[in-house]
C-alpha cells in the first residue's frame, strides 16, 4: 500500500465524524429554524410549480413580466374561491359538531358495551371517566389560535411566492456575472430544476385528481361536507403510505354514524377511497414519474419520521418534496450522484443489462 493510499485510509474515520458532526449541527439549526424555513420552503415549492405556467405564456407571446403577473393573478383567484369555499364548509361543519360528537360518542359506547357483553375485561364506566374532562370547549381556543397562525403564514407565503417569481427572471443573468465559468453550473442547475419541475407537476396533479374523485365520491355516496374531505385528500396525498388513510377516516366514521348513512355506505367510500390512491398512487404516478423519480420505501419512511420531527405538521407534508428535491440535487452533480442511487428504489434491470453487454460465448465448433 502507497503512502498517499495509507493516509487516506486513516484519514477516513476522521472524516466521517466531521460529516456526521456537520448533519448534526444542520438538523439542530433547521429544528430550531422551523418558524421561518417552512413559510420558505412552501414559497419555494408553489414558486417552482408556477413556472411551468409562466414559461407556457411566455412562449405563446406574453412578456415574462406579463406571464408572472397574470399567473400570480390566477393562482390568487383559484386559492381565494378554494378559501371561501372551505371556510363555509367548514363553518358548517362546526355548526354541526355537537351532532357528528353525540352520535360518535353513543356509537362509541355501545361498541363498548357490546365488547363487555363479549366477556372481555372492559368496564364502560370506569373508561367513560377517564375521557370525563375532554368535553370542555378549552379546544376552540386553540383552534381559532391556530387558524389566525395559519392566515399569518399564508400571508407571508403569498408574498414570498411573488418576489420569489420575480427574482426568477434575471436569477441566470445573476448567476453569469457572479461565477468566471457559469456554464456548468448554469447546466446542472438547469437539470435540477427541469427535473424538480417535473416532479411536482406530477404530484401536484395526481393529488387533484385524487382529490376531485374523492370529492365526486362523496358527493354520489351523500357524505356530507364533500369538499372538506377532498380538500383533506388532496393535501394529505402528499404524505407518503398513510397520508391517503388517515384522509379516509373522518369522512367514513362520519357516514358511519350518520343517519342517512351506515356500514354499507361507509364500506362503499372506502372502497372509492382505495381504489382512488391504489390506481393513481401505484399505477399511474409511477408510471408517470418513472423508477428516477422514486424512493425507496424505507427512505420514503424515514423522511417522514425525520421530516416530520423536524418541522412538524408540514414536515409531514412536504417529507417526499423535501427527500425528492435533496436527490434530485444529489443526482445533478457527479460526485454526488452515487447518494442519489443510495436514496432511490434500485434498478431490477441492472442485472438483465449487465448479461446482456457481456459478449456471447463462442460456439465450438
Amino acid at each position: 500500500m502507497s503512502n498517499e493510499s495509507a493516509e487516506s485510509y486513516r484519514s477516513m474515520p476522521l472524516h466521517a465524524t466531521l460529516a456526521i458532526a456537520a448533519l448534526v449541527i444542520i438538523i439542530t439549526g433547521m429544528k430550531l429554524g422551523a418558524g421561518l424555513l417552512v413559510p420558505l420552503l412552501l414559497a419555494f415549492f408553489i414558486a417552482v410549480v408556477c413556472t411551468e405556467p409562466v414559461q407556457w405564456l411566455n412562449r405563446r407571446g406574453l412578456p415574462m413580466r406579463g406571464a408572472v403577473v397574470l399567473t400570480l393573478l390566477v393562482l390568487a383567484g383559484m386559492v381565494t374561491l378554494l378559501g371561501f369555499l372551505v371556510v363555509n364548509s367548514f363553518s358548517t361543519f362546526v355548526d354541526a359538531l355537537p351532532d357528528i360528537e353525540s352520535r360518535l360518542y353513543q356509537a362509541y359506547w355501545e361498541l363498548l358495551n357490546r365488547l363487555s357483553s363479549l366477556g372481555l375485561a372492559i368496564d364502560p364506566d370506569e373508561i367513560e371517566a377517564l375521557f370525563a374532562g375532554a368535553g370542555d370547549t378549552s379546544w376552540v381556543t386553540g383552534l381559532l389560535g391556530e387558524l389566525g397562525n395559519f392566515f399569518m403564514q399564508s400571508m407571508v407565503v403569498a408574498l414570498m411566492v411573488v418576489f420569489m417569481m420575480f427574482e426568477t427572471l434575471n436569477f441566470r443573468d445573476k448567476v453569469s456575472l457572479a461565477l468566471e465559468n457559469p456554464a456548468p453550473s448554469l447546466k446542472r442547475f438547469g437539470e435540477f430544476s427541469i427535473t424538480l419541475k417535473r416532479y411536482l407537476a406530477v404530484k401536484t396533479t395526481i393529488s387533484l385528481v385524487t382529490g376531485i374523485l374523492i370529492w365526486l365520491s362523496c358527493f354520489l355516496i351523500g357524505v356530507k361536507f364533500a369538499l372538506l374531505w377532498a380538500v383533506l385528500a388532496f393535501a394529505l396525498n402528499f404524505i407518503p403510505n398513510i397520508g391517503s388513510a388517515i384522509a379516509a377516516v373522518p369522512p367514513v366514521l362520519l357516514l358511519l354514524v350518520s343517519q342517512n348513512g351506515g356500514v354499507g355506505d361507509a364500506f362503499v367510500l372506502a372502497l372509492a377511497y382505495l381504489g382512488v390512491n391504489f390506481v393513481l398512487g401505484n399505477l399511474l404516478e409511477p408510471r408517470l414519474m418513472g423508477r428516477a423519480l422514486g424512493l425507496s420505501t424505507l427512505v420514503a419512511f424515514l423522511s417522514l419520521v425525520v421530516w416530520g420531527w423536524i418541522f412538524g405538521v408540514v414536515g409531514l407534508l412536504l417529507s417526499v418534496l423535501l427527500t425528492m428535491t435533496l436527490k434530485i440535487a444529489l443526482d445533478s452533480h457527479p460526485q454526488t450522484r452515487w447518494m442519489a442511487h443510495l436514496l432511490g428504489p434500485g434498478s431490477p434491470m441492472r442485472a438483465e443489462k449487465s448479461q446482456a453487454k457481456r459478449p456471447p460465448s463462442k460456439r465450438q465448433g
